[in-house]
C-alpha cells in the first residue's frame, strides 16, 4: 500500500538519508526517534509537499511524482502545522477536502469528529482555535474518502486525554486494512495503538 523506493534527500550539503527503500504493509509504524532525524522531512516526501533529490513514493500502485492526483486521492495527510487557512471554518476545511476526495461529510467522519472533542468547534476559524484543536479537524479529515494510507507528524501534540485515547482506537481500526505512518515521542500513543518503532536510517 505504501513503497519507498531509492529515497534520497538533502538539505544544502547536509544528507538527511539516502537511499531509503521499504515497502509498508497495512498496519501502525511509528517515528519515535530523537529530532534532526529526517522523520518529518520523509513524511513530507511521503505526503507529496516535498520533493526528494532522487527515488520516487508509491501510494497504492500510484507513483507520487507521475501520478500526483492518483496517488494523493489515496492518501490523508496530518502535518505538523495545522494552520493552512487561518480564516477558514472547520467544517468549511472538512468539506473541501470531502470536495476534492468525491467524498461525503457523512455520519462516521462526524462520529469521529465528536470522538475527538471538535464536535463544539467546527464553526470556529482555524485562527480561533488552540494548537489541539486545528489537528482535530485534519484528524478528522483522514477519515474522508477511504486513504489507503495516512500519514501524520506528531498526531498527538496539544491534544487532551479523551481526544489522544479516540485517536489511538482510531489509528487501530486503520491500521487494520491501510498504512497509518506517523512520527511521535508518544510513548503512550504508539503503545495504545499497537504501533511498531521503526527509525529511519533503518528504512532500507
Amino acid at each position: 500500500m505504501l513503497r519507498i523506493d531509492a529515497l534520497t534527500k538533502y538539505y544544502g550539503d547536509l544528507l538527511v538519508f539516502q537511499e531509503l527503500t521499504h515497502a509498508f504493509p497495512p498496519g501502525c509504524v511509528a517515528l519515535c526517534e530523537e529530532d534532526s532525524t529526517g522523520k518529518s522531512t520523509l513524511l513530507s516526501i511521503i505526503a507529496g509537499v516535498l520533493a526528494p533529490d532522487a527515488g520516487d513514493v508509491w501510494i497504492d500502485g500510484h507513483s507520487i511524482s507521475r501520478a500526483p492526483l492518483q496517488a494523493r486521492a489515496r492518501l490523508a495527510h496530518v502535518p505538523e502545522d495545522c494552520l493552512a487557512f487561518p480564516s477558514w471554518t472547520g467544517r468549511e476545511w472538512l468539506e473541501q477536502v470531502a470536495a476534492e476526495k468525491a467524498a461525503a461529510l457523512d455520519e462516521a467522519v462526524l462520529d469521529l469528529a465528536g470522538r475527538l472533542g471538535l464536535a463544539p468547534h467546527l464553526d470556529k476559524r482555524f485562527e480561533q482555535m488552540s494548537t489541539g484543536t486545528r489537528r482535530k479537524v485534519y484528524l478528522t479529515a483522514a477519515a474522508l474518502g477511504d486513504p489507503a494510507v495516512v500519514v501524520a507528524d506528531g498526531p498527538s501534540n496539544g491534544l487532551d486525554a479523551q481526544a489522544r485515547a479516540a485517536l489511538a482506537e482510531q489509528f487501530e481500526i486503520w491500521s487494520q486494512d491501510r498504512v497509518v505512518l506517523f512520527a511521535s515521542h508518544d510513548a503512550e500513543l504508539v503503545q495504545l495503538c499497537g504501533a511498531r518503532r521503526v527509525r529511519v536510517a533503518d528504512l532500507r
